[in-house]
């Protein structure tokens, strides 16, 4: 992750040395129901890829998204800025890095890159905020409010 904003967003982003080193790797393989007509991965299926992602970063810090739901706190993605650099095909091995970009009480933007070796192919900024299961919001879990700490 280069610690620039992509082309367009409207976010601002200062490189802070903890922030700016991606703390998730995640690797995936492209399955024939991932592509298209074309032979290219579906541009939604970028989207599923950082949700995977995101879930096992969740996941490997320890949290139990089943028990905070269960508690009453869920997440929802409240924006996402893509970018599609490049087509990946059926059979490429990809990973998914994910960076922590901006954390506030109640939300946390994620920087998120699908890579084919070094070439990047898809880029997005997405925020995710946190709330009750009734829809209201509320701040993070203690779990996450650290994190930055944490990489």
């Amino acid at each position: 992750m280069d610690g620039k904003p992509l082309r367009g967003s409207r976010w601002t982003h200062t490189p802070n040395p903890v922030y700016s080193r991606p703390m998730h790797h995640f690797p995936l393989t492209v399955f024939y129901e991932d592509t298209d007509l074309s032979g290219f991965v579906y541009h939604a299926n970028y989207l599923k890829f950082v949700e995977r992602a995101r879930s096992d970063w969740v996941r490997q810090l320890g949290i139990d998204q089943n028990a905070l739901r269960t508690a009453g706190t869920v997440f929802a993605v409240h924006r996402v800025e893509a970018d599609f650099l490049a087509p990946a095909r059926l059979d490429d091995r990809l990973e998914v890095r994910t960076t922590l970009a901006m954390q506030t009480p109640a939300r946390l933007t994620l920087r998120q890159e699908v890579r084919r070796g070094e070439a990047v192919l898809f880029r997005a900024v997405v925020t995710l905020v946190a709330m009750s299961t009734d829809g209201r919001p509320r701040r993070l879990p203690p779990e996450l409010k650290q994190i930055g700490g944490k990489l």
